[in-house]
């Protein structure tokens, strides 16, 4: 049996124990059962459920959230089209997203499935400097994806660039 400050109070009968938990008006839990002889403690056991719960809500909050981005590419896709969607996908990686890169097929361009691995391809290179490849690109019916992964963890790219400017502003040049 152990005590309400931690103290071991040695084997004690089960009447005994309770006995002295009521004198102390605290629960007595055991925390062993498959012990021999089985373990008890005195303690609060309603204060102790409450610390548990904020201990379970503080590791839920400390928990990433990771969503997935998706960006929809076409194989006729012009330069600034390719650029802009390759700038979110970098943006979506940096604030620690999985981003879905998604190759959509129309008609006849199902006869050329290698021009959408070309764009593919040249997404990945892309975003070689803040992402890799989770899921390799794979045809699924008219369509063909290739899930991303931040390369490490989220940075805070909106903080550094106010600091930055800041910074500027403030130093003479």
């Amino acid at each position: 049996m152990i005590g309400p400050d931690g103290s071991q109070l040695g084997i004690k009968a089960v009447p005994d124990a309770l006995l002295l938990a009521r004198e102390l008006d605290l629960d007595l839990v055991e925390v062993a059962p498959l012990a021999v002889p089985p373990v008890c403690r005195i303690m609060d056991y309603g204060k102790f459920r409450y610390e548990e719960s904020q201990r379970a809500r503080e590791a839920r909050k400390k928990t990433a959230h990771v969503t997935v981005k998706e960006v929809k590419f076409r194989p006729k896709i012009g330069k600034g089209d390719f650029d802009t969607k390759v700038r979110h996908v970098q943006e979506f990686l940096a604030e620690g997203h999985k981003v879905k890169v998604t190759l959509q097929f129309r008609g006849r361009e199902m006869a050329h499935p290698e021009l959408g691995t070309k764009i593919l391809d040249e997404v990945i290179e892309a975003i070689d400097a803040v992402g890799k490849v989770e899921t390799q690109a794979r045809l699924e019916g008219r369509n063909m994806s290739l899930v991303l992964v931040p390369d490490k963890k989220p940075t805070k790219k909106k903080e550094e660039s106010r600091v930055a400017t800041a910074s500027e502003a403030v130093a003479p040049e």
